[in-house]
């Protein structure tokens, strides 16, 4: 009795947990509402009042192009296709059908174009997937085949399993508005080839359903391989910035007396304003496109606790208006201090407030 009873176990859980793949993209149960026949409406006998209808449960007619034999076991019920926008700045527009994404300009050190074409390729190369043709200027790249091999399981009747064979190949399309700030990438399925078992599927034979869904699974993959990209180059800067820069002075392209940071000019940057806040100044406003910070000394804010126990009285500078002008030079970058009125600061003041400034500058773990 009980190995009777072990053996319906299994067999139920056999019928009930294994089906083909095909079987899990269409509804479960039967289809015996394609065999229904249209119902007339209700007849109301002479002399009663008819009834109101309201209309919330009324099925909507079929348009002059609806697809009317996507019926039954032919109509494939799936999650709909939805691009991610996970980049930091992107956006999808609404009801849009075809598979695109919206970049916005969020860093300046890269053009965007060539952030977006870098990580496209980037990804393709990864997937160790080759390019047929890319034209930049064009906006333009098409793909090589991208190839997928998987084992499909049969029914719990049969134990054997079925390769299924996928090529795709897709156009990529980059369209920069005339500002060069918002791009958007577009994605279309160039060709397709299918092979299950005997089988063969070309893209003539998929419906825009298909199409669509096979674009945003490529445009998913590049998204999400750019945020990672993003990411790792977020987290790499953040660690250079914490390092702490070499410094000296110096004068700028101008001759004016300067400080000369030992970096790049977008990791001095975002670490002089660490440095101001460190040192007691207040950034009032910035113009990273032009260089310009203005600021205004205000001195440390040290506790009563740290007043106590040392004697630091700030930098020996007034505490007024000043303006910074940062600068490339080359691999460097130089810092020019100014009044409020954009007058360079002399040489002594620059040399007394230079030890402060080198340290700061210098030092390692500076709070972010």
């Amino acid at each position: 009795m009980f190995r009777i009873s072990l053996l319906t176990i299994v067999l139920a859980a056999s019928l009930g947990g294994c089906s083909t793949s095909q079987e899990r993209r269409v509804a479960n149960g039967n289809f015996d509402y394609v065999q229904e026949q249209q119902r007339g409406s209700l007849q109301i006998p002479e002399g009663l009042a008819t009834p109101n209808r309201g209309k919330d449960y009324e099925i909507p007619k079929l348009g002059e192009n609806a697809p009317r034999e996507l019926v039954g076991e032919r109509l494939e019920v799936l999650s709909p296709a939805l691009v991610l926008p996970l980049v930091t700045g992107s956006h999808v527009e609404e009801g849009q059908r075809n598979a695109s994404i919206y970049f916005d300009q969020v860093d300046d050190s890269v053009a965007l174009d060539t952030s977006v074409w870098n990580s496209l390729i980037s990804y393709l190369e990864e997937q160790g997937i080759g390019v047929e043709d890319f034209n930049k200027e064009e906006g333009r790249l098409v793909t090589d085949w991208m190839l997928m091999t998987e084992e499909l399981d049969s029914g719990w009747f049969d134990w054997t399993s079925t390769e299924r064979s996928v090529g795709r190949r897709f156009e990529f399309i980059l369209d920069v508005k005339p500002h060069g700030r918002t791009a958007i990438l577009n994605v279309e399925l160039k060709d397709y080839m299918e092979t299950i078992g005997e089988q063969v599927r070309s893209a003539a034979d998929l419906d825009a359903e298909s199409r669509r869904r096979n674009e945003v699974d490529v445009l998913n993959k590049v998204i999400n391989h750019y945020e990672t990209q993003l990411k790792i180059a977020d987290a790499k800067r953040i660690r250079q910035i914490r390092q702490g820069m070499g410094m000296e002075l110096g004068f700028n392209a101008d001759g004016d007396p300067a400080f000369v940071v030992e970096g790049d000019y977008e990791l001095t940057w975002t670490r002089l304003q660490l440095v101001l806040r460190k040192l007691g100044f207040n950034v009032k406003d910035l113009d990273k496109s032009n260089g310009l910070l203005f600021v205004s000394y205000e001195g440390p804010e040290d506790s009563w606790w740290d007043r106590l126990w040392s004697s630091n009285e700030g930098l020996p500078m007034d505490r007024e208006d000043y303006r910074l002008k940062v600068a490339k030079m080359g691999g460097k970058t130089s810092i020019t201090l100014m009044d409020d009125e954009s007058n360079p600061l002399s040489a002594d003041l620059l040399t007394n407030i230079y030890a402060s400034f080198s340290q700061t500058m210098s030092a390692s773990n500076l709070d972010i």
